[in-house]
């Protein structure tokens, strides 16, 4: 059942020599990923050679790049934030979905098929519970509003910090609050800030990476945490007691994108429509602990191994999607949502 990206097999014969696209492709175990499950892949599918650029990205080297008339890559990996920041001012090629198989395109998550970028993966912010402190045959939250009920579940917590905006535990506190999930936007800031004042106190630490909490579940500092999904997953992996409640999680994803001006923008559509096919994403995952936005990509693949990723369909109902939107909306003070929430949590934090 596995789709083993070496396996692959072309769909079509390859063209003696169809060109190039330059992908940046991230670095370490990432880009091996990305060149084991989509280039080598695609190369042998259309003869057009991919060039990986091993690096990361950012709003402003695209910034730089474009202003500069120096653009030398085809496609980049994005945030929804810098997604929607990068279309607005024109650094970014539409997507051409007419090239995509309408099997595929129905089978992707609506927020996925942005109009200059196309989500290829998901990950989440999700509870995690350590098992020696909460084990399944006694109580433990289920919700966010019982996660701040350090009565009924006494543990020792962590949370993100917020000051880098945007991935700060605000949907968490407002879920907390009674806020149902359906009306979080536009987020409340204030109710937001009152509810982390009655959690703040019992939050051992505000962790800002990902790997900083990874260590803390890990040494069995915390027995309660927020989460991204793949460092819990990847502990678990290795035997950690750990357990993740998919309930009520915080989804985001990343997609890949087009600068304006690319060396090579049509084989740059085609090498974006090829990794977002199902038996292509199916491969990816099974390299790296992220899930497939082509929902068609969990047919080929084990229960055991979809149920680790937090685009599987079982838990869609429960789950929240974060809004980039609301947080790159600028009001008439020339400051985004997320300028504002930054500058409040700076304050809040040091009370």
């Amino acid at each position: 059942m596995a789709v083993g990206a070496m396996s692959y097999r072309p769909r079509r014969a390859a063209a003696q020599s169809a060109g190039e696209v330059i992908a940046m492709l991230n670095g370490g175990d990432y880009a091996n990923a990305c060149m084991e499950a989509y280039a080598r892949p695609f190369e042998a599918e259309t003869g057009i050679k991919v060039t990986p650029v091993a690096d990361e990205f950012s709003l402003v080297k695209l910034q730089l790049m474009t202003s500069t008339n120096t653009v030398s890559v085809d496609v980049v990996p994005v945030s929804p934030g810098t997604t929607l920041l990068a279309s607005q001012k024109g650094y970014l090629e539409e997507i051409d979905y007419s090239i995509y198989k309408a099997d595929d395109l129905d089978a992707m998550l609506d927020f996925a098929k942005g109009s200059h970028g196309v989500g290829s993966i998901v990950y989440a912010l999700c509870m995690v519970y350590n098992l020696e402190k909460f084990p399944a045959d006694k109580p433990r939250p289920a919700t966010w509003a019982e996660f701040w009920d350090v009565v009924k579940y006494p543990g020792v917590r962590t949370l993100p910090t917020g000051e880098y905006g945007e991935a700060g535990p605000w949907e968490e506190a407002l879920l907390a609050d009674g806020v149902p999930a359906h009306a979080l936007y536009p987020l409340d800031i204030d109710r937001a800030f009152s509810s982390l004042d009655k959690i703040k106190p019992h939050i051992r630490k505000w962790t800002a990476t990902g790997s900083e909490i990874q260590q803390m579940l890990h040494d069995k500092v915390v027995d309660l945490a927020e989460s991204y999904d793949g460092r819990a997953v990847a502990l678990i992996d290795q035997g950690a007691q750990l357990e993740i409640n998919r309930n009520q999680q915080k989804m985001t994803w990343e997609s890949w994108a087009i600068p304006k001006g690319s060396p090579n923008p049509k084989n740059a559509q085609r090498f974006i429509e090829f990794m977002t096919r199902a038996d292509r994403q199916a491969a990816f995952v099974q390299l790296m602990p992220y899930g497939p936005t082509n929902q068609n990509a969990f047919k080929l693949l084990p229960e055991a191994v979809a149920r680790k990723f937090a685009s599987h369909p079982d838990y869609a109902a429960s789950s929240i999607t974060m809004n980039s939107k609301w947080y790159n909306e600028v009001g008439s003070d020339g400051k985004t949502n997320t300028d504002r929430i930054i500058q409040r949590w700076n304050e809040w934090i040091l009370q």
